[in-house]
């Protein structure tokens, strides 16, 4: 059986700091070859450690002077020497012996720290989710900040239902996409009709006059007329004017 190749890899965190005696105790300890850089330890993208890996062979020690050295936190430590593990190469640190991959006892601490690790990040799930489900119970509301506030909606709207401007004009003025304005439109609409309804089932209709529609109120606007229009039962909708009725019952008998 072929003798062990140990590498040793050393870094520091600034251009400022030296690698001299980290070079020396690896090469102290008999590693052949020294991978080691000038970079700090909470980058992903570390060049040398990843040449380190790619240059694993079955039989290595990667050895290092610290376990700081090698991993930014548990999780990472983990990650390497999975790495490691698959190429069928050890790990060993000289200032924590117990981090020893090429003994069983070592392998035991890690894979004790590995069950430590995964039940920190269950822990953490479940306090994220029962955070995020406290705070939307306290109405805090998640995602991106709408682009376009209420009034400016309202704005768009009184631009287009009374003063005839295309939605591309509207959004211009309002400096979005017609795309973004389209969006932001029908959600208003859809949160309007909601609220419409509920309106209608709480307090009755108070469109309805002695089986005789009113007039709209003035806060109605076109669009949703439509949505409350659409709501209603044949026999409900037959009762109102014909210049209000008319686009909806002919949607329906279309339908038909």
């Amino acid at each position: 059986m072929s003798k062990s190749t140990l590498l040793g890899y050393a870094r520091v965190s600034t251009d400022d700091q030296d690698l001299t005696n980290q070079r020396a105790e690896l090469q102290a300890a008999g590693c052949s070859k020294l991978f080691s850089e000038k970079i700090t330890g909470t980058r992903r993208d570390r060049p040398e450690l990843a040449r380190l890996l790619d240059h694993l062979r079955p039989g290595d020690v990667v050895t290092v002077t610290r376990l700081d050295r090698l991993a930014r936190s548990t999780r990472d430590l983990l990650d390497i020497a999975e790495r490691i593990q698959e190429a069928g190469a050890g790990l060993r640190s000289l200032a924590e012996p117990w981090a020893n991959t090429t003994t069983p006892a070592g392998r035991m601490v890690l894979t004790v720290f590995a069950g430590i690790a995964e039940f920190e990040r269950s822990l953490i799930i479940d306090r994220t989710r029962s955070g995020r489900k406290a705070a939307k119970a306290r109405g805090v509301k998640f995602g991106p900040k709408p682009i376009l506030s209420g009034a400016q909606i309202d704005h768009a709207r009184e631009l287009i239902d009374q003063e005839g401007r295309t939605v591309k004009e509207a959004a211009a003025l309002l400096g979005v996409h017609r795309s973004t304005l389209y969006r932001a439109l029908e959600r208003s609409e859809a949160v309007a009709a909601v609220g419409d309804q509920v309106e209608r089932q709480e307090e009755g209709p108070y469109f309805l006059d002695d089986g005789e529609p009113l007039e709209p109120p003035a806060h109605v606007s076109t669009v949703r007329l439509r949505e409350i229009l659409a709501g209603l039962p044949d026999a409900e909708l037959a009762l109102w004017p014909a210049h209000y009725a008319a686009e909806e019952i002919q949607r329906r008998q279309v339908k038909k």
